[in-house]
Parts: C-alpha cells; structure tokens; sequence
C-alpha cells in the first residue's frame, strides 16, 4: 500500500499579479486540473501525475512540482504551475 497522494490539484497562474491584496494565487488561476498518479517515474526521478491534459513530475513530499507539461508542451513564459492548497 502506497503513502503517496493519488491526486493532486494545479494551478497555471501567472508569475506576477499586481493587486492580488495578499489573496491564494488560486484567485489568479488561467487553468486548474486535477491530475491523478500514473504509476509511473518522470524523467526528474518523481512520481509521474496526469489529467485534463497537464502532466506533471511532483515531489509528493513537499508537494513541489519538478516538471510540467501542458498540452504536450512546456509551460507559457510567465505562467507558473503550482499544487493548490
């Protein structure tokens, strides 16, 4: 039995929201997705998470994303990709 989370919750956001009045950077989100394990390793060594057409390598001990991929490509200049609270 596995102590991992099956599921997490992202968010694409932009790196830098003037005005956010100190609110979760949910607030600002582009796109969200609920992403579920794969059973599989990404190339950073981390569990590999998929869903809603983002794939992401996430450290699930620190809830960190390593990598990320969004409709098969990288992530946009200035979008940052984050596990929701």
């Amino acid at each position: 039995m596995t102590t991992e989370p099956q599921r997490f919750h992202i968010v694409l956001a932009p790196e830098h929201v003037e005005n956010s009045g100190g609110a979760p950077v949910e607030n600002s989100a582009v796109r969200s997705a609920v992403v579920e394990a794969t059973g599989e390793t990404g190339a950073s060594g981390y569990p590999r998470y998929a869903g809603d057409g983002i794939v992401a390598d996430i450290d699930p001990r620190t809830r960190t994303i390593e990598a990320v991929l969004v409709d098969g490509s990288e992530l946009d200049y200035g979008l940052t990709a984050r596990v929701a609270s």
